[in-house]
């Protein structure tokens, strides 16, 4: 007789929905997290009364009206719009790239001017079959906007140079001819007011949570604990690394407070230039239009991943995502366990693609 119908491996959005979903649906379910909080990279820490996105800046934005519909069950959302600054050698731009940037960097004012100044700079690097990421953007946008805006913030994220860069990893880059900073086209986008934690506290009810709890750590006790595994951690880690590790990129965050009420005017700033370290600094009180007579600031460092580190972003090149392929066949003959979320999945998923996949799984009668 097993304990718990349902062993839930990570308490970020993926597990907490689903341990939503199945204990609505009248299941036990026991969700473990490694970390000391749930929420998984979603988790806010309060700071002066300033809602701190702890793993970097985490704005919801969606299409999907049913998401939408879903997470506003839970908390109410503000109107935040995010339109963040790129600072490059001192000199700020609006992103995405659209009028505002183009009158900054060229002093064009008119939708034809702007787009005749790109044609040109398109024309002049006479590009027709670009090799790497840096022919690829050039080839798109034209050299100043390349130079200016992507190069530098994509090397750094990356961690080498951008024509060492396979080129589908910008596969386009959105031009707009309005004077529009909105970052996002999706019709529904905001901030949870108190932040993200009052989501999946509002998730967790009715599931037992065990945090700083590592499943490895006493597997075949876990394991035997219940009929049907949901893990949301490394699909390779799983499987024991049987046919090799998948990569990926991490990210480290300094936080620092700071006794002023404002520190830079909007919620993120890129820096785009590859000699600044850290690719943007946040500023957390903006998410939420706060007041306080204080801040507080997190700068955003790309980092190598490594064992011990927090894997972020999966590096879904040709040979990952073979290798990813050989871990999804061996869980397909796996009836035991189903994989769900960014890593589980190995794929970048923005937060409302998260949210959706695990409104879209299955749960056992």
């Amino acid at each position: 007789m097993h304990e718990y119908d349902y062993l839930i491996v990570g308490a970020g959005l993926f597990g907490a929905v689903t341990a939503y979903r199945a204990t609505k649906a009248g299941k036990k379910v026991l969700v473990l997290d490694k970390r000391s909080h749930t929420g998984g990279n979603v988790h806010c820490e309060e700071i002066d009364g300033i809602n701190v996105h702890k793993y970097g800046a985490h704005i919801f934005h969606t299409s999907d009206r049913e998401v939408w519909e879903f997470v506003n069950r839970f908390a109410e959302f503000n109107n935040y719009v995010n339109s963040p600054v790129a600072n490059y050698r001192g000199k700020l731009y609006n992103l995405p790239f659209n009028m505002n940037t183009f009158y900054a960097m060229w002093g064009v004012t008119t939708p034809a001017e702007a787009q005749a100044k790109i044609d040109e700079q398109r024309r002049e690097a006479g590009i027709t079959e670009p090799h790497n990421l840096e022919e690829q953007a050039i080839s798109l946008v034209g050299r100043d906007i390349y130079e200016t805006l992507v190069k530098g913030y994509t090397e750094k994220q990356w961690g080498c140079d951008a024509r060492e860069l396979p080129a589908f990893i910008i596969k386009r880059l959105p031009v707009r001819m309005t004077f529009d900073n909105n970052y996002f086209n999706d019709p529904y986008q905001g901030i949870p007011k108190g932040g993200y934690n009052r989501i999946v506290d509002a998730l967790l009810e009715g599931s037992e949570v065990r945090l700083n709890t590592d499943f490895f750590d006493d597997r075949e006790k876990w394991e035997a604990s219940c009929k049907r595994i949901i893990f949301t951690g490394r699909i390779d880690e799983y499987y024991g690394y049987r046919f090799g590790q998948l990569q990926y990129r991490s990210l480290r965050f300094e936080t620092e407070r700071l006794d002023t009420p404002n520190y830079q005017g909007c919620a993120v700033v890129n820096y785009t230039a590859r000699e600044v370290p850290y690719t943007r600094i946040i500023e957390h009180k903006h998410f939420e239009f706060g007041t306080q007579p204080s801040t507080v600031i997190t700068r955003e460092y790309p980092d190598t991943f490594a064992e011990g580190k927090e894997p972020y972003y999966p590096i879904n090149d040709e040979r990952n995502n073979a290798l990813y392929e050989r871990y999804r066949a061996l869980a397909a003959d796996d009836p035991k366990v189903i994989f769900g979320g960014r890593l589980g999945e190995y794929r970048y998923y923005d937060m409302d693609k998260v949210i959706a996949s695990a409104l879209k799984l299955k749960i056992d009668e």
